[in-house]
């Protein structure tokens, strides 16, 4: 083989390698960014979610709380994309002594709104968004009521979802994360916190 042969083969195996490395990387930086190269590709956005009652990370007022009204406080969201078929808001508390505590779950929420007043009726079929059985095993919003003693959080999720959900009135947190897997389009997230002396 002489070396002008040589050096040609060499120098097109070099191009192969480098175009397989990129082919690589390219890769990996979809499945970094998206989670799965299936993922659509505005999945997962951040949405915001906030409230006239308290702001992200402050205390949580006693209205809101058993300790209190036990009333659902204001919500406000911006930002859902635009193939959203419905919203789904969940509210718990990770800090609970037996695991994450669910107080709310609001489900097939229209695209139309924006917004839940304060005091939502926790009546499973007060209006056309459904609500889920809480883990004080009611319908509807139980405010925060942990035990005395350090602070507990307590998270809002709102969910933006590419379908409705096909679930009945008082469908339980397991039935609605389980709907909702591969429908998330975007998360909006608002954390208050409330502590019992």
């Amino acid at each position: 083989m002489s070396v002008a042969l040589y050096f040609t083969r060499f120098a097109n195996m070099k191009r192969r390698i480098c175009r397989v490395a990129l082919m690589a990387t390219a890769f990996a930086a979809t499945l970094a960014t998206t989670g799965s190269l299936l993922a659509p590709p505005d999945a997962h956005k951040k949405m915001s979610l906030s409230s006239t009652a308290f702001k992200d990370g402050q205390a949580i007022p006693a209205d809101y709380t058993c300790d209190g009204k036990n009333i659902s406080p204001q919500l406000h969201w911006t930002g859902a994309p635009a193939n959203t078929q419905s919203l789904v808001l969940i509210v718990d508390d990770p800090d609970a002594p037996t695991g994450v505590w669910t107080h709310w779950i609001a489900f097939n929420l229209s695209t139309d709104t924006s917004e839940l007043a304060e005091d939502f009726a926790k009546s499973p079929n007060a209006s056309a968004t459904k609500q889920g059985t809480n883990d004080f095993k009611k319908t509807g919003y139980g405010g925060p009521c942990p035990p005395a003693g350090k602070p507990h959080r307590y998270f809002f999720r709102i969910f933006a979802l590419d379908t409705a959900l096909n679930l009945p009135s008082g469908a339980t947190r397991k039935e609605v994360d389980a709907a909702m897997e591969k429908h998330v389009l975007a998360i909006g997230q608002l954390m208050g916190s409330y502590q019992r002396k």
